[in-house]
This record gives structure tokens, sequence and C-alpha cells, in this order.
């Protein structure tokens, strides 16, 4: 089962996850049930095991707080969902009809209880670990086609279909860590400090807030490390004045082609957050139970913190649950004058 999901069912104290897996903590050599409110360990000091009985072969003793071992049954929709994954990561199985027989359950209710824990339908899900795979590959030398396949795809169409919305740039551009890559960025002053715009062929890849040119360039250098990166205010002056108007208040939409690179999980909140209204703000918990899981608060606050392509995915409105201005990248005071603006209606 990919650690990921269990990471956050840990993260959330799900207890839908109890009895599917333990979690043991390798500095207290101690295992837990994933609805125990002990203190959340690092994540780099947890290993997952599928029961208890196998955390005490491999040294753990069960956690006197949560009792791991009095988990009396598990979840059947949980369980299922678990088994569909592990069915998915093998790559046995293809199609959402295959997977519900196999799990014993119907594709509707597979497909409804599949998002809900997991946050993506079983199709993405496979879509993400297939990519994940063909990543894994490239980073360990493997030829593009040889590695395309293995991963699980049928076509190089398929492939590079999946790569533009997942990883920003063609596999073969991947591979070589961006090497090939163009992208052309300048930077203006504004009335939030010093603003950053960059843009590769396919879109914008930054808009970022700052008040040092050199400290904007170097978080784009680092972004894209072996990228070619040129400044060129000619190329995005369409852009930057559609930017600055919308700071002025001309402009109420800011509808930009972009590059992004993101997981399946930050499209889904990125899409969501160009949906707020104008003017208006959802909380962290609201979006997380709008993407059909309101315990993912803190998963959607990390996609948040993720941006980095300010104003055109407003991260901005969002706030805390109580209204407060909690996180933002670029710093509260940008984040509280940009919502000002917004409400008086200035932009």
């Amino acid at each position: 089962m990919e650690t990921e999901t269990f990471w956050k069912a840990v993260k959330a104290n799900d207890a839908r996850f109890d009895g599917a897996f333990v979690l043991g903590v390798r500095t207290t050599g101690i295992y837990c049930k994933p609805s125990c409110r002990a203190r959340l360990p690092k994540r780099e000091n947890v290993e997952f095991y599928t029961s208890p009985e196998v955390a005490e072969r491999s040294g753990f003793r069960a956690c006197k707080r949560c009792r791991p071992r009095d988990v009396a049954f598990v979840d059947a929709q949980t369980a299922k969902v678990v088994r569909a994954c592990e069915l998915i990561e093998s790559d046995e199985f293809h199609s959402l009809d295959e997977l519900a027989e196999a799990v014993g359950s119907s594709s509707f209710h597979l497909q409804r209880s599949f998002k809900e824990l997991i946050g993506v339908s079983p199709k993405k899900y496979a879509e993400a670990k297939r990519m994940e795979r063909f990543k894994e590959e490239v980073k360990g030398g493997r030829d593009v086609v040889d590695a395309m396949y293995d991963a699980g795809f049928g076509s190089s169409s398929r492939l590079y279909e999946n790569a533009a919305e997942k990883m920003g740039m063609t596999p073969a551009v991947y591979k070589k860590g961006g090497l090939g890559m163009r992208i052309n960025y300048t930077i203006t002053a504004c009335e939030l400090g010093k603003l950053l715009v960059a843009r590769t062929n396919r879109g914008v890849c930054s808009v970022t807030f700052g008040e040092d040119d050199s400290d904007l360039f170097a978080g784009l250098r680092n972004e894209f490390p072996n990228a070619e990166i040129a400044e060129d205010a000619e190329d995005l002056k369409n852009t930057v004045d559609a930017i600055l108007k919308y700071l002025a208040g001309n402009n109420r939409k800011l509808v930009l082609p972009l590059d992004l690179q993101a997981t399946a999980f930050q499209l889904q909140v990125w899409d969501f957050l160009r949906k707020i209204p104008y003017g208006e703000t959802r909380s962290y918990s609201d979006v997380a139970e709008a993407l059909g899981d309101k315990k993912k608060v803190r998963a959607v606050a990390q996609a948040c913190a993720k941006n980095r392509i300010a104003l055109v995915i407003p991260c901005h409105r969002v706030v805390a649950s109580d209204g407060k201005l909690s996180g933002y990248r670029w710093g509260v005071a940008r984040k509280k004058i940009l919502l000002e603006n917004e409400r008086s209606g200035r932009g």
C-alpha cells in the first residue's frame, strides 16, 4: 500500500483506517493505530505494518494509550479501498469494474468510497502511480521509452498527456532535471514590493513577491535549477500588465496560461481556489470539505503553501476557520492588503 495515504491518515487521526495498518515509531519502539492521539512523530521515524503481529516481529511494542491490539474490526469500506490501492499499485487491474469485482464491491460504491478516503478517483490514483514509477525510472537513468512501458503507459501520447499536467515539462526534459527548458522572467515594482513573473513557452510558471531582486531570482533558480533562465521584460509585458492592472483594481479576474508542476491533489486544490469569487474567502476546512474530505485541512494548507503563482491561483483567499489571516508564503501583511483591496472593490 502506498505509504503517503497511510501517513495522511495518521496526520488526520482517521479512525476509519484503524485495523487496516499500524505505525511503528523507531525512536520510541512503540506502534500505534492511526487514530492514536499521541504526539505526531516525525515522518522519517515512522514505519507502517499491516498488523500488530508484523510490527511486534519487527521489535515494536503496543502503545498503552491507543491499544492497537484491541481494534475489533476493520471498516469494511476502508479495507476494500486499501485492497484496491494495492491492486492498482501492482498494475494487475486496469478498469474500475475489475477493481470492484476483485474487492467485492459495486463500481459505484468503490468509486465513491475511494474518492472519500484517498481524495481522488481510482483512475486518477492509477495515473499518479504510473507517473511516479516513470519518474523513478528516468531519475535512475532508464531510457524514456523503456521507462514509459515499464510504468504502464501504453503509448507516448498518453505519457506526454500526463506529463504535461503532472510535471509541467516533457519526460525527456524531466529526465535531465529541467535541462533544455527556457524560462523568461522579469522583476518589477508594485505596491506589495517587488514582483517576479516568469514563464515557459507553455505558460506562467512563477509569480512571486519579495523585497529584493536577487532573492527573488534565487528562488526562481532554486525552483528550476537546470533550466535556461533569461531576463526578458518585453516577452512578459502583457502578462505583467494584466497582473498590475489586477493589483490596481482595473482587473477582477486573471486568466493566464499556466505551466504548473504539482501533484494531483495540489492541482485539485488550486483549481478550487480559482473558483472562489472575487472579494470572498473560504476557510481551509471549507476547501477540504468541498473536495470531499473535511479531515484534509492540513493537506489543503500545504497545497496552498506550495503555490508559486500568486494572485493567478488566489491562495490569499483561504483563511483560518476563525477568519484569521494565517499562512501566506509571501507574508500575512501582503495577504491582508490583497483581501482588503478585493473587499473594497479595488482589486
